[in-house]
């Protein structure tokens, strides 16, 4: 499943500075979005003593952040004459990075405030201090609220800066405190708990079925698959021989860094058809001490990172891969892992499995995040993001919401499906993601209240926050884009996908930690759209390498360019006609590792997600589609609709 942020991500902006006039003095600006929607003057306690800390990023918005936005965009689209016309990075920095002028107007400012500049770099100014220095130098008070059961620190209104830094400042991260807890110079924890998969098993779609349990929707369905290989899903999405990913690197972000990926994926490889990892191939880029252990579940990430890896080089098995571990999971952090790939031009392609919901975003760290988005747009990096594994997250938050970073405009979100790969790696069928669990009788005559209760399925609607791309324009019907009510037009997710069913999921293999406390190596079957964002990744090293290695870039322009075309699997949540639906059987440990303490059998429904629905063009649970054979074909030559 996607691994989410427990700190709220932002409200993501198309990057124009956030300094505004509206409502501050006539000699400061506004920053909007500082001040949280739960800020609210119900929930408040009263102002924060003067005397307590204050730790805070002031993210610069460069020289010419408009002008970014523009380039961004204008490089990406396929008819605009800029299109390809990608910047080193040292262009880029020159061009839209601030001036060593700003930074230290900011830096004075920032200590003549009486705050305490604890770092910078290219991207912001750390700083640390008391309250009352902190409201002295964003003109708002800092008050206490209530927020969900507990107390934060925030702003009583929106900070604001002065006017006479000239646009110089983007926005500030960390006025509010909810809930950001530094603990420093951590060691990671050891491998999680085992986890396997009980059998039986298919070793493709449909190759096994039990006759003596009951028949559902008809027919009688058959075993999950042991877990798809490498071999399968090249073959699924189009790849020949020739497609490799040669002369590509992936990075791949997450937080933490598991202590056996390079073991694990070698021996993964080795016992799964795919080639081996030659010398260099599978780097690291690590932080230098890691924080939020315990909040943030770290031993939880190794097998985010192990999926990521392995999932990659299973579909572009020469693609180069760089891993750029966080120092946890908040999203200072994870914004900093992203910011190491564009400032050091470390990849062509990022592939990002995580994210929160979109109620938890906060326009100020949405604009940082936009803002290292659009820097590696025009440095012809493109990002890719898992959309969720909750469906429309109605069931989990109590609110139909997409899920963020995917919803920014300036990313591709990556959705799910359930698939099917038959005898001879032979691509079958692809429904949405959606996934329902009904399990069997006790007599073993029936399956309990079918379809059953809805666990889980790909992320996706309208966003609340993000206007329109023009990307999306006259492919999403109007029916989603104006979803939220209203007359505007707003972003809807996903806009690619690929494999993310854990009933029909992709093999991994993982040193886990056994019962008797020996670490061990063992495979077993995930999915998630934490799978189908490393794929897709997969797909892309292969249709640069198709292109003669020219990066794609942010590639959403160029996938909705090809809407419509053979380039894509049209993915409906009824493959089979619309009276037909589809599951599979499956075995669980119920401890989730041996039979000790019995079995429960199950028949998981397929196609069945939440509210969403797959349907013919594009929706909300797999975009504009999955990638088929064409998609490939048609980065051999100069594409044209």
């Amino acid at each position: 499943m996607a691994a989410t942020l427990p700190l709220a991500a932002g409200a993501l902006t198309l990057g124009i500075p956030a300094a505004q006039a509206d409502s501050a003095p006539h000699d400061r600006d506004t920053l909007r979005g500082t001040k949280p929607t739960w800020a609210t003057a119900t929930s408040d306690q009263g102002s924060t003593a003067d005397g307590n800390k204050v730790t805070a990023r002031v993210h610069l918005a460069g020289r010419d952040a408009k002008g970014l936005a523009d380039y961004a965009k204008a490089v990406a689209d396929p008819s605009s004459p800029s299109y390809g016309k990608y910047l080193t990075v040292r262009q880029a920095h020159d061009r839209f990075g601030p001036t060593r002028q700003q930074t230290a107007a900011v830096t004075a400012w920032l200590k003549g405030a009486g705050l305490t500049v604890t770092g910078h770099n290219q991207h912001y100014v750390t700083v640390s201090g008391e309250v009352a220095a902190a409201e002295k130098a964003f003109g708002t008070q800092l008050h206490n609220y209530r927020k969900g059961g507990k107390v934060y620190r925030a702003p009583s209104r929106a900070a604001t800066v002065p006017a006479s830094l000239n646009g110089a400042v983007l926005t500030v991260v960390g006025l509010d405190n909810a809930p950001r807890r530094a603990k420093h110079d951590e060691t990671l924890p050891p491998p999680g708990a085992v986890f396997k998969n009980a059998g039986p098993f298919s070793s493709y779609y449909g190759s096994r079925t039990d006759r003596s349990l009951p028949s559902a929707y008809g027919a009688k369905q058959p075993y999950a698959i042991k877990g798809y290989t490498g071999k399968q899903l090249r073959a699924a999405y189009g790849a020949r021989s020739r497609n490799t990913g040669k002369g590509v690197t992936v990075a791949i972000t997450d937080a933490f860094a598991s202590p056996t990926i390079a073991a694990d994926a070698a021996k993964y490889a080795r016992r799964n058809g795919d080639p081996g990892y030659r010398k260099g191939q599978l780097t690291q880029v690590l932080p230098a001490d890691y924080r939020y252990t315990e909040e943030c579940d770290a031993s939880g990430w190794y097998g985010e990172e192990t999926l990521d890896v392995e999932a990659v080089h299973a579909v572009a098995p020469a693609s180069d891969i760089v891993y750029v571990g966080g120092a946890s999971c908040t999203d200072d952090d994870l914004l900093d892992s992203l910011a190491k790939v564009v400032d050091n031009r470390l990849a062509d392609i990022v592939s990002n499995s995580w994210g929160d919901v979109e109620a938890n975003e906060t326009p100020d760290v949405a604009a940082a995040y936009d803002q290292i988005f659009q820097q590696g747009a025009v440095e012809g990096i493109g990002f890719y993001f898992s959309s969720g594994d909750n469906g429309d997250n109605l069931a989990s938050t109590g609110t139909k919401q997409v899920d963020t970073p995917a919803n920014s405009a300036w990313v591709t979100a990556v959705g799910g499906t359930s698939l099917a790969v038959g005898k001879g790696e032979k691509y079958q069928w692809e429904t949405g993601w959606g996934t329902t669990k009904a399990t069997l009788s006790p007599d073993g005559t029936s399956w309990s209240s079918l379809p059953g209760a809805y666990t889980s399925g790909a992320g996706g609607g309208t966003s609340r926050t993000v206007a329109q791309p023009f990307y999306q324009r006259g492919v999403v019907p109007d029916a989603l884009a104006l979803a939220n009510g209203g007359t505007a037009k707003q972003r809807v997710t996903p806009d690619i996908a690929a494999v993310a069913d854990p009933n029909t999921g992709f093999l991994v293999g993982q040193t886990q930690t056994f019962p008797d406390g020996s670490l061990q190596y063992g495979e077993y079957r995930i999915g998630g759209t934490s799978l189908a964002a490393p794929v897709i990744a997969g797909v892309q090293a292969l249709a640069q390498q198709a292109r003669g290695g020219q990066p794609i870039g942010f590639a959403n322009p160029s996938l909705y360019d090809r809407y419509g075309t053979a380039s894509y699997h049209d993915v409906t949540d009824h493959p089979l006609g619309a009276g037909v639906s589809l599951g599979v059987v499956r075995n669980d440990y119920v401890n989730g590792h041996d039979a000790g303490d019995g079995l429960v059998t199950s028949l998981r429904g397929l196609g069945r997600d939440s509210s969403l629905r797959a349907v013919v063009g594009y929706d909300n649970v797999t975009g504009v589609g999955t990638p088929a054979a064409g998609y490939l074909t048609s980065f051999d030559r100069p594409h044209r609709r």
